[in-house]
């Protein structure tokens, strides 16, 4: 086996371990690490949880005096500042490791590239640059947060193939099959949050909850009129909801409006041609450490999500009948384009069928 070969295959390995942790390591990247030497791997680890310790950390102690002379094999370029925990440079260089293979540099501004830069003043050989298109896809959201200061946006949505989300009289249950929809479940607990429209809490009344996962995302209603029951479902559990609401008017402050700043996390957002601006909803939840989203209706919403450019994929569950009817409810609906060349572009489509149902998934351009 060559050199490329041998170390795609330990960086596979590593990133591997790193998944294992997938949907748990908000707001830090999925790391993995093994320590490699004379051909044997000596030790693994990966990064578990935020404040927990770091993948190279993991690894190092499982290798324990053997790391002196070893390469380690790390997804991630290791850190070189304090955070929750040390340094991972620090260990690494205490460690006697003699190279360090790294497969994708930390876009964070406070990390880039300096970890690498004092592995080599140690005299510590690094290679950088391994798999950068598998770790870019698995830290997606990692990398948007940490550049860009927003949130990565999956929207999912459950159609019928004329594209309705609803009938003309709201009736939406159900569009998709139980298999389809306890895919969609599974996938929440990869999430941070998921945020719904008013719309969709007031004709829906549902609990937004992962039902395979101890762990349960933020649950996000974008409301302009604060006008969420008090009682809705999605109170009904212990998990975190959040309110996004522009600030109040005179003769506004409603009984309901008070009583929802008491129950739960209201934040006031600026204005847009009389909507909540969602940009700065998005801003203001990445201030809180939410790091990726999937949105799951209503058609209001996601539509001017796309309006705004603010969409990074797609996921469409796509059942085979046909709703038909003007005033049925369809599934994206804002603004819109003028023309056709302006629609929005996908790439990376991938189908999956789910008995007669399709998934598309994409990435947006």
């Amino acid at each position: 086996m060559n050199t490329q070969k041998r170390d795609e295959y330990y960086m596979q390995l590593a990133l591997e371990l790193a998944l294992k942790a997938k949907g748990k390591t908000s707001p830090n990247p999925l790391v993995g690490a093994l320590v490699v030497k004379a051909g044997r791997i000596i030790g693994r680890g990966f990064h578990a949880k935020a404040g927990l310790a770091h993948a190279e950390v993991v690894a190092l102690d499982e290798a324990g005096k053997k790391a002196k002379g070893a390469t380690l094999y790390v997804t991630f370029e290791p850190c070189a500042h304090t955070g929750q925990t040390p340094p991972c440079v620090n260990r690494i260089i205490q460690s006697g490791i003699r190279e360090v293979v790294i497969g994708m540099i930390d876009p964070n501004p406070l990390n880039n590239g300096k970890g690498i830069m004092l592995l080599k003043q140690n005299n510590i050989k690094v290679r950088v640059g391994f798999l950068n298109d598998k770790l870019n896809k698995v830290n997606e959201s990692f990398i948007k947060y940490i550049t860009t200061g927003l949130p990565f946006v999956t929207v999912k949505i459950a159609e019928s193939l004329d594209g309705r989300i609803a009938t003309y009289s709201g009736d939406s249950k159900w569009i998709t099959s139980d298999k389809s929809r306890a895919f969609a479940h599974k996938m929440r607990k990869d999430y941070d949050a998921i945020m719904v429209g008013v719309n969709t809490v007031m004709r829906d009344n549902p609990r937004l909850n992962a039902w395979f996962s101890a762990k349960q995302p933020v649950k996000i209603i974008v409301d302009s009129n604060l006008s969420t029951p008090e009682n809705a479902n999605i109170f009904a559990q212990d998990s975190r909801v959040i309110i996004i609401t522009l600030p109040s008017r005179p003769g506004q402050e409603t009984d309901n409006r008070k009583r929802l700043f008491e129950k739960t996390k209201v934040i006031e957002v600026k204005e847009k041609s009389g909507q909540i601006n969602l940009r700065d909803a998005l801003r203001k939840l990445a201030h809180l450490k939410i790091t990726n989203i999937i949105v799951e209706g209503g058609g209001t919403l996601i539509g001017s999500l796309f309006d705004e450019k603010l969409v990074d994929k797609v996921l469409f569950f796509i059942s085979p009948k046909i709703i038909g009817g003007k005033d049925a409810i369809s599934s994206v609906m804002g603004k819109g384009v003028k023309r056709v060349d302006q629609a929005i572009k996908l790439r990376e489509i991938k189908f999956r069928r789910f008995g007669e149902e399709l998934l598309v998934e994409a990435r947006v351009k």
